[in-house]
C-alpha cells in the first residue's frame, strides 16, 4: 500500500494514524543513528492538485519506491524544512514558481544534482545552472480581454498594459502574488530597474479597481465586464474551459487570449519545480523521482490533467487553451526570477501596486 500524508489548509483529509507511524519510525531511526536509504521517498509538496496523486502511484508501481507525501503552503514548507534541519525526513521539495525555489535556495536547503537524464531532457533555462532544482512543468502568464468589448487597439506586449490608451481597463491581483513578482522580475532582467518601475507605474495608472482576488476571479471579472483586461496564468483558463461547472466554462469562453511579446523575447513562463534537499535520507530515490517526472508519461499527465505545459520539449500538448502548441516563450533562465525578486517587491511598493 502506498503511504500518503497530506497536510494543508484546504480541508483535505489528514491521515493522522499514518503520520504518527511515519514520525515514530523516523524517530527510531534517528535514535539509533541509522540514516540508511530505504525503498521510500519523502516529498514535501506545495502542489495541491489531486491529479498529482496518480503520478505518485505510477512511480511506486514502476520502481517499488513508496511515496510519503506532506502538502502545505510553499513558504510554510520551506520554514518547516529549515526548522527541522539535519533531522528533517524530507528528501524533496516540490513547489510552484521559480521565485519560491529561489527562496529555498537562499536558505541553503538544496543539494546539487548531476543527472544525465535531467540535463538532457530539461532545457537549460528551466533548471538551475548548478543543478539545485529542475523545472517539471510550465505555465505562461498571458493577457486576457473581454471578447464582447473587443480587443484593445494597443495590446500586443506586456509594455502595452502601461499604455495610456488602456486607462481604466485593467484588473489585477495583488502585487504580493508570486506570479506578478516573477513577471516583474523578468522585466527587470530584460529592461533594467528604471524601465521596470516606469512600466509598473503605468500599469497602476490604468487600473479599473484596486488589485484583488486570484487568477480565476479575474477571469470572471473580465468575462462579466467589470474590467476589460487582466493578466492570468494559462492553466487557470484551461481548468475553467475543461471544468464540469457550466458557469466556469461560460466565463472562460468569454475571454480572448493574447500571448504577449511574440515578435520579441516571447511570453513570460514560470514553472513548477523540485529540488533534492541537503539532508535527504533517501537522496537517490529523490533523484529517481524527479527523473520519472521528466518522462513522457508524467509530462503528458501535467498537460492533460492540469492544463500546464510540459517542461520537456517535443511532447504534444493537450489543452483546451487556444495557442498552446505554437507560442514563443521567453527563455530567460528561471533563476533570474528569484534573484530580482526583492527589487520587484520594492518597485511594486513605490508604484502603489498593493
Amino acid at each position: 500500500m502506498q503511504l500518503k500524508i497530506v497536510i494543508n489548509n484546504h480541508g483535505r483529509i489528514m491521515h493522522r494514524l499514518f503520520a504518527a507511524v511515519l514520525f515514530v519510525a523516523f524517530a527510531l531511526t534517528v535514535a539509533v543513528g541509522a540514516r540508511a536509504e530505504t525503498k521510500e521517498v519523502n516529498i514535501y509538496s506545495a502542489r495541491h492538485y489531486d491529479t498529482d496523486l496518480e503520478l505518485y502511484d505510477r512511480f511506486t508501481e514502476q520502481t517499488g519506491i513508496r511515496v510519503n507525501l506532506i502538502e502545505g503552503d510553499s513558504d510554510e514548507l520551506i520554514a518547516r524544512i529549515e526548522r527541522e534541519g539535519k533531522q528533517s525526513p524530507a528528501d524533496l521539495l516540490i513547489t510552484v514558481d521559480a521565485g519560491r525555489l529561489w527562496r529555498a535556495e537562499e536558505k541553503n536547503l538544496f543539494s546539487p544534482v548531476k543527472s544525465e537524464v535531467l540535463e538532457t531532457r530539461i532545457p537549460a533555462h528551466l533548471r538551475h545552472p548548478d543543478g539545485l532544482w529542475f523545472g517539471l512543468s510550465k505555465r505562461a502568464r498571458i493577457i486576457i480581454y473581454n471578447k464582447e468589448m473587443g480587443r484593445p487597439d494597443k495590446l500586443e506586449t506586456y509594455a502595452d498594459l502601461a499604455d495610456p490608451s488602456n486607462k481604466g481597463m485593467l484588473c489585477m491581483r495583488s502585487s504580493s502574488n508570486i506570479y506578478n513578482v516573477s513577471l516583474l522580475a523578468s522585466i527587470i532582467e530584460h529592461e533594467g530597474k528604471e524601465a521596470a518601475e516606469t512600466w509598473t507605474k503605468g500599469v497602476v495608472a490604468n487600473f479599473a479597481r484596486q488589485p484583488e482576488g486570484n487568477d480565476t476571479s479575474n477571469v470572471k471579472a473580465v468575462a462579466a465586464g467589470e474590467c476589460r483586461v487582466s493578466l492570468v496564468n494559462t492553466y487557470y483558463v484551461g481548468r475553467m474551459l475543461g471544468s464540469d461547472n457550466a458557469q466556469d466554462r461560460a466565463a472562460a469562453e468569454k475571454v480572448g487570449l493574447i500571448f504577449p511579446n511574440q515578435n520579441g523575447r516571447g511570453t513570460h513562463v514560470n514553472l513548477s519545480g523540485a529540488g533534492v534537499l541537503k539532508h535527504a535520507p533517501n537522496r537517490e530515490n529523490a533523484i529517481k523521482f524527479i527523473e520519472f517526472l521528466s518522462s513522457d508519461w508524467a509530462q503528458h499527465a501535467f498537460t492533460e490533467q492540469n492544463h500546464e505545459y510540459t517542461a520537456v520539449p517535443g511532447i504534444t500538448e493537450i489543452s483546451p487553451v487556444p495557442g498552446t502548441d505554437d507560442f514563443k516563450e521567453d527563455e530567460l533562465n528561471a533563476s533570474a526570477l528569484g534573484e530580482n525578486q526583492a527589487e520587484a517587491v520594492r518597485i511594486f511598493d513605490r508604484a502603489g501596486w498593493k
